[in-house]
């Protein structure tokens, strides 16, 4: 009894071994890669300075996004890798990749010194980035899923969970760090590098992780069996009984991941920092102590998972995000710039104007002029983080701005030259801008006057919602997918999941918001997704819990 009782022992040591190993590396790679959610705006000045406020910090959005959008391929190519070759072999080779992106972005020249070469670099290891990640998820959960106990998936193959979290808190952690002790000014000058040129340590640390481990027991019978896929694509994507599961779980829990998730994580730090403008350090402080205590709960949710199954954790926290958002956000605002929900609530923004002459506030390319009256009145409220509604007028009339009781006639730049249309738009803005300051609408919030303990706590139940979807995933995903394709069949919907529906939902959610006048009106974008979800959830997803994964 006491042989059996030290061979327990011994093999629970020998797990957690493994998943302190395997979420190490995977936590410096989520590093490397979450290392743009607290920079993005000094990115949108470094690299797209050549582009007006609002177009800058959407393409530094959508430079965050690049990385999500060729994760998919990595998932493709790193996933045919780890079926056909090993689990291991993988991982040596999307740390290497992912650490060299970091490094040589902490060492790119911005638009000022390079010019358009700048931006398209950037993006370029952006997206080297994302080949990389595409490879790196799936690969851990795989080799996690096949070394633990069938009746301890769950729990242990949350941990991937956690080392997201350590990954995104290392990243803010940094951030703030350096940004405290070399103050603001060399911090958006010079010293935002400094995080990216720390991956250089991370890599060689990471490499050495990766190196003391062994090669999956699953794919070691696969191997010696002469059981491996040797058309792994075909099998996976070109079999039904295969296909049939990666739809499934694309539109279940991957939509779901990407909306919930993203908005929890991402796309509320965007919403804080340049819509209501909070202070970045306050938003720092905030998004650090939300990600510590997410930690825990992927553990607590993948261990729930063991005993209660996966599909009802995961759409329970589906439920609840859902329900969450709207008024949360509501909430948000409310407690990060009181001021700004004090003057929504008693002046009200009205644009009176043509409806043909105004166009969407919405510049990906950064070439739009914006001449008309009513653009260039919308274009001032949008940068100024202020909600308005639309009120149409007659064909050729001019726009007006209406701020509480007190109406702002715009002007009409379209027959103006450039250094006229330049003053007119300083016109219009400065006379808007003293109205709004006027109704009592602040430039930024107060301080003193955030609650950032009332944000923290409508965020801590997105975050209750995003960590039960995410804590059992991995495990349901590694018990879905047969042995010999599992690699590349549950890569890739998890990372068109999170890649596309996640990785682009800042950008598009933001560019809804300028287009509309509405600053809630993003979060139609993961409600509507997650919505989809839920009800593909409960009508398609079977419970995985238990299943033999040697199949």
């Amino acid at each position: 009894m006491a042989a059996i009782e030290t061979k327990g022992e011994e093999k629970t040591a020998g797990m957690a071994l493994l998943v302190v190993a395997s979420a190490a590396g995977t936590t410096f790679e989520w590093y490397d890669f979450f290392l743009y959610v607290p920079l993005t705006v000094i990115i949108a000045k470094v690299f797209f300075a050549g582009l007006n406020d609002a177009a800058a910090y959407i393409f530094a959005l959508l430079s965050f996004a690049a990385g999500f959008a060729t994760r998919p391929l990595g998932a493709l190519i790193f996933g045919r890798i780890g079926d056909r070759l090993g689990r291991k072999a993988t991982f040596l080779i999307t740390i290497v990749l992912m650490g060299a992106a970091t490094f040589l972005v902490g060492l790119l020249p911005g638009y000022a010194q390079m010019g358009v070469v700048s931006p398209v670099l950037f993006i370029a290891l952006r997206m080297l980035q994302g080949i990389a990640l595409g490879g790196e998820w799936g690969g851990a959960a795989v080799y996690i899923g096949e070394h633990a106990p069938p009746n301890r998936r769950g729990y242990f193959t949350s941990w991937i969970g956690t080392s997201a979290a350590f990954g995104l808190g290392g990243a803010l952690v940094v951030v703030l760090a350096v940004r405290t002790g070399f103050g603001e000014a060399d911090f958006n000058a010079w010293a935002w590098r400094i995080p990216f040129l720390l991956s250089a340590i991370l890599l060689g640390i990471s490499i050495w992780i990766r190196m003391t481990l062994s090669e999956s027991p699953v794919f070691k019978r696969l191997r010696e069996e002469g059981e491996r896929s040797t058309a792994p694509y075909a099998e996976a994507f070109g079999r039904w009984s295969n296909l049939k599961n990666v739809l499934i779980a694309l539109c279940t829990m991957m939509v779901a991941q990407g909306a919930v998730w993203y908005c929890a994580f991402f796309y509320c730090q965007a919403f804080l920092e340049k819509i209501i403008k909070v202070s970045p350090p306050q938003v720092n402080a905030i998004l650090i102590g939300i990600v510590a205590c997410s930690a825990p709960m992927y553990v607590f949710f993948g261990w729930l998972s063991d005993k209660l199954g996966r599909k009802w954790v995961m759409a329970g926290g589906m439920i609840l995000a859902t329900a969450a958002l709207w008024p949360g956000f509501h909430l948000i605002t409310q407690y990060g710039n009181p001021g700004l929900a004090e003057a929504s609530r008693t002046s009200p923004v009205v644009v009176t104007a043509d409806p043909a002459s105004c166009a969407l506030q919405f510049d990906p390319v950064g070439k739009t002029q914006f001449r008309s009256s009513c653009d260039i009145a919308k274009t001032v409220l949008t940068n100024a983080g202020v909600s308005y509604r639309n009120v149409p007028a007659p064909a050729g009339t001019l726009a007006s701005v209406q701020i509480g009781g007190q109406v702002i006639p715009s002007v009409d730049g379209l027959a103006l030259k450039p250094p006229a249309l330049k003053a007119a738009k300083a016109g219009v803005e400065a006379r808007l801008k003293a109205a709004l300051k006027a109704a009592g609408y602040p430039e930024k919030a107060d301080p003193n006057r955030t609650q950032p303990w009332g944000v923290f706590f409508v965020m801590l139940v997105f975050t209750i919602g995003a960590t039960a979807l995410y804590g059992p995933q991995a495990a349901c995903l590694v018990e879905l997918f047969p042995a010999r394709v599992r690699y590349t069949a549950l890569s890739l919907p998890y990372h068109i999941g999170t890649g596309w529906v996640g990785g682009f939902l800042p950008a598009i959610a933001y560019a809804m918001v300028t287009a509309s006048g509405d600053i809630y009106f993003g979060l139609w974008y993961p409600i509507v997704a997650t919505v989809f979800a839920i009800l593909c959830t409960i009508l398609f997803l079977p419970e995985t819990r238990g299943r033999d994964v040697n199949l």
